[in-house]
């Protein structure tokens, strides 16, 4: 799994005109883009990401999603092909709107009581064939202790971890503190593969994101007004190039990840994941992609993460249905 919202300080008309949790899938007509896109509505659990993880909404009236680039703006840095990182994920709750991400490692610009920590890490490998023959490339975003909080579930106190392989992506929780109602394994998505080394080309040069930190990182974002509020999607590169314990020549680590969170139920306002050892390190199979074919059945049943339902006392002990926050799973590519 996602990373857009103008009411994070951003120009609203440039990210609207021009954001996961990545794509690169074009078609190289109207008709193929047309096509596609309605073939993926047929299917449940397919979010749009303006082509940062499927291409669904992208079409020739979008740019197929690439957004457009100023003669003044840097050029699009590049992720290598295989990469490991630990990260401490921030969920702000107050004072977002006057102090908007990127934040430092702890954010300088918010209180202490402002957030909440915890930690985390992702490994990813772009060439990665799997198994079913869908797709390119894997993924694994492992949250410890605090699950992703984009959806509507109030408690996120246990350890999950999406992952993708190829196409599909799961999601999977664990024995030690997973809640009892939810399953080891589910289909996130039959569409969400990992975003591609070159996925920037999908968002927005962000001028004033690129401001803060004393003009230290360049920002990239993706704004929509959605029916359940505004959703920012962003990502950040320090602008020096730096080497690691694995590539010495050096380039541009990223910095953060920034999002919308869900914000009634989750209490998530505005989450950022801060990259601690971005290194150029090929993930162990066995620890990260095999864990799908350990823990999911050969046809995993699609999440409901984002129509969440928990146990109700008040209702005897059913599922009762919990409105949808985040806004994630309403997100429209423009000029459909």
């Amino acid at each position: 799994m996602s990373p857009i919202l103008s009411q994070y300080s951003l120009n609203i008309n440039t990210m609207i005109t021009a954001t996961i949790l990545l794509s690169g899938l074009f078609f190289s007509s109207t008709s193929l883009a047309n096509s596609d896109k309605a073939s993926v509505k047929k299917t449940a659990n397919v979010y749009e990401t303006y082509g940062v993880h499927n291409s669904l909404g992208c079409n020739k009236k979008n740019h197929f999603c690439l957004s457009p680039r100023s003669r003044n703006a840097p050029s699009n840095p590049i992720l290598p092909l295989e990469w490991i990182s630990d990260w401490v994920m921030f969920r702000v709750k107050k004072d977002y709107k006057d102090n908007p991400p990127p934040y430092t490692n702890p954010p300088s610009t918010l209180k202490p009581e402002d957030y909440t920590i915890s930690y985390g890490t992702s490994f990813y490998d772009a060439n990665y064939l799997p198994l079913h023959g869908d797709g390119v490339g894997a993924m694994m975003v492992h949250y410890d202790k605090y699950c992703l909080p984009i959806f509507p579930i109030a408690n996120n106190l246990y350890t999950c971890s999406f992952i993708s392989l190829g196409n599909k992506t799961y999601f999977l929780t664990y024995r030690h503190d997973r809640p009892a109602h939810m399953p080891a394994c589910c289909l996130f998505s039959p569409n969400h593969h990992p975003q591609r080394p070159d996925f920037v080309k999908h968002l927005n040069y962000d001028f004033l994101r690129s401001k803060q930190l004393n003009h230290s990182v360049l920002a990239y974002s993706r704004e929509q007004l959605t029916l359940h509020g505004q959703v920012l999607f962003g990502f950040a590169f320090n602008k020096a190039t730096s080497p690691d314990a694995f590539n010495t020549p050096g380039y541009q680590h990223p910095h953060s990840f920034f999002f919308s969170g869900d914000f009634n139920t989750a209490k998530a306002p505005i989450v950022s994941q801060n990259y601690t050892s971005f290194r150029t390190e090929k993930p162990n199979p066995e620890q990260t992609w095999e864990r799908v074919s350990r823990m999911c059945p050969a046809t995993p049943k699609p999440c409901q993460l984002f129509n969440y339902s928990t146990i109700s006392e008040k209702n005897n002990n059913k599922f009762k249905p919990i409105p949808v926050g985040s806004g994630w799973d309403k997100i429209k590519s423009e000029n459909n």
